[in-house]
């Protein structure tokens, strides 16, 4: 059983961690404005641009931008994205409906599945457990996030939306209550577990226990308990994208100990052009987005605005172009977080066990 008790710090933990969903929920809670039935222009460029788009490009540290991990996948990360563009234009093209909805679905599932990712990263620092009990855990996190999401399915009054109206498809009402009592009992089950291992002087850590509460808080305030795009954006985003944009920060912090830029953009000190970089990559989709399809601010692109937007084959050849960023990184994250042999050392480097450097030393990460 590993001493190390935080992924980094305690600070760092809650911070970017745990912190960002609860935060998110509590504001929405505690601030009327936040509630307002549509997102307004400064709240889509800071949380749908900045945090949701600007997060997405961040796979790029892990990815492209990393001299050992894009020779080591090459053919994954060359064809994986042609492919989603040629499935994505079939699919648009059959319909543009079914292909806003096979998005949706994919992340959602990608939500859902960084969520129950950071609790297994701090349930490996509890140690070795019976598989009952992983199970009771992994049903924990995800109840968190799958009854909301039922109970959206089931209330078409919701006044938001994935991608677009209709994304999702409708359940029956009573789907809605049936989830609610399923999600009592897991939840009651896990707590019960956890007071269970106090009592026996077992490990309960802090920080799992942290992540499992301020995403079944986000994920309730901003579906279940409010009825409000801004809501949602907010509680949704900020769960998600901050958390993200730590993640790649800490394991760039831990990888790259070889002089180059790479190390240099992943110190404290240069925080500015690590996230800088991802800002300006995310305000320019998005700007290309609005520009050509939405058609919402272009006070927040300088007037830019066209007439004309893509329909008919050009539109089912450009809009999984334009999205192919985000379904790139929907599906490359099925592959780059895996605690497995496909990914070496990322273990170590996430958990903060013992790294290797670039001349073979094994140390202990402060």
């Amino acid at each position: 059983m590993t001493t190390r008790r935080w992924l980094h710090s305690p600070a760092f933990d809650l911070g970017w961690f745990a912190g960002p969903p609860l935060l998110a929920a509590l504001a929405v809670l505690l601030i009327p404005a936040l509630r307002a039935p549509d997102t307004p222009p400064w709240g889509w460029l800071l949380f749908v641009v900045f945090i949701d788009v600007g997060h997405v490009y961040a796979t790029l540290y892990r990815t492209y931008l990393d001299p050992e991990e894009f020779p080591r996948r090459r053919a994954l990360y060359v064809y994986l994205p042609l492919a989603c563009w040629v499935a994505g234009a079939l699919l648009y093209r059959a319909s543009p409906l079914a292909f806003w909805r096979a998005l949706a679905y994919l992340a959602v599932f990608h939500f859902v599945r960084q969520q129950y990712g950071f609790m297994r990263a701090y349930a490996h620092l509890e140690g070795p457990k019976e598989k009952w009990e992983q199970r009771l855990e992994a049903a924990a996190i995800y109840a968190t996030m799958l009854y909301p999401l039922v109970y959206w399915h089931a209330d078409p009054a919701r006044r938001f939306w994935w991608f677009v109206q209709g994304d999702f498809v409708v359940l029956n009402k009573a789907a809605g209550p049936w989830a609610g009592w399923l999600y009592a009992a897991v939840l009651g089950a896990f707590a019960g577990r956890q007071l269970a291992r106090r009592r026996l002087g077992l490990e309960v850590h802090p920080g799992k226990l942290a992540v499992i509460g301020s995403t079944a808080a986000a994920w309730y305030v901003g579906i279940v308990a409010t009825n409000s795009d801004f809501a949602f954006t907010i509680t949704n985003i900020v769960s998600h994208g901050l958390p993200y944009y730590a993640l790649v920060w800490l394991y760039g912090s831990r990888a790259w100990k070889d002089g180059s830029w790479r190390e240099t953009w992943h110190r404290p000190a240069a925080l500015g052009l690590f996230v800088g970089l991802l800002l300006l990559l995310g305000y320019v989709e998005e700007g290309v987005w609005d520009v050509l399809v939405w058609k919402e601010h272009a006070r927040l692109y300088f007037g830019a605005a066209l007439d004309w937007a893509p329909a008919g084959a050009l539109a089912a050849v450009l809009i999984p172009l334009l999205a192919l960023p985000q379904a790139t990184h929907y599906l490359l994250d099925a592959w780059l977080w895996r605690f497995d042999d496909s990914n070496p050392k990322l273990r170590e480097r996430i958990l903060g066990l013992t790294p290797v450097s670039p001349n073979g030393i094994i140390s202990v990460t402060s």
